[in-house]
């Protein structure tokens, strides 16, 4: 069975290039023309990741993704006029697991949602890390923090899942994006400070206490105890 990726986008130009080049690599693109269409096709059938752009009239592509996160976690890749740092942004603290700047190749888009979808999967190893009161199930994908169950995008999984494994190491920010499948050169330093800065309010405060910044360097998850 093929992959099913949503477009919400205005730009049926797009939704033509992309049906085309995604689909002569098993994906297979469903079309909303605006967000009200696309959290309607989200409620009738399922997908396995959505394609949101963020510019487009009636409710947009922010609001769009507010609303998908408070039901799903299925992930989202925002399409944001290129140079708009601050779309990017409100996406990504949004709940968004990336964002592509347009103008994009159809090649880049690829690689982005095979990461994105790779990143959802549940590993096939049995992995079970704990620090400091947090407790992940690598394979299960769960966390939970003295026994209460956190929800976390699949990148702000990633992302804590690197510093745990480096409890007590700074962890470069090149390194972070690395580890969580980010590391091409379009994506800037800003997207792991987002995301750091949300997994800290998910995780209270073990994530206040314990992800600590180092400031031009990047993060470490600090060691509690002898």
């Amino acid at each position: 069975m093929s992959t099913r990726v949503l477009l919400i986008d205005d730009d049926t130009r797009m939704y033509e290039l992309l049906a085309q080049y995604l689909g002569q690599n098993g994906l297979s693109v469903t079309h909303a023309a605006d967000g009200g269409r696309g959290l309607a096709a989200l409620e009738a059938s399922a997908f396995d990741a959505v394609l949101l752009d963020v510019m487009m009239p009636g409710m947009d592509g922010l609001e769009v993704c507010k609303r998908i996160r408070a039901k799903s976690r299925i992930p989202v890749i925002m399409l944001t006029a290129k140079g708009d740092e601050t779309d990017r942004v409100v996406g990504l603290e949004l709940g968004a697991d990336d964002y592509l700047p347009k103008p994009f190749s159809p090649r880049e888009l690829l690689a982005r949602l095979r990461a994105v979808l790779r990143r959802s999967q549940p590993s096939a190893v049995a992995d079970r890390l704990e620090s400091g009161g947090v407790s992940i199930d690598v394979a299960g994908r769960e966390v939970r923090v003295e026994e209460r169950a956190v929800e976390l995008t699949g990148l702000e999984f990633d992302l804590l899942v690197a510093l745990v494994r480096r409890a007590g190491r700074v962890v470069p920010r090149d390194a972070l994006l690395g580890e969580a499948g980010r590391s091409d050169t379009v994506v800037g330093e800003r997207t792991v400070d987002v995301h750091i800065s949300h997994l800290r309010q998910k995780l209270g405060d073990v994530g206040t206490r314990l992800i600590k910044t180092v400031r031009g360097v990047g993060y470490v998850f600090a060691k509690e105890g002898p």
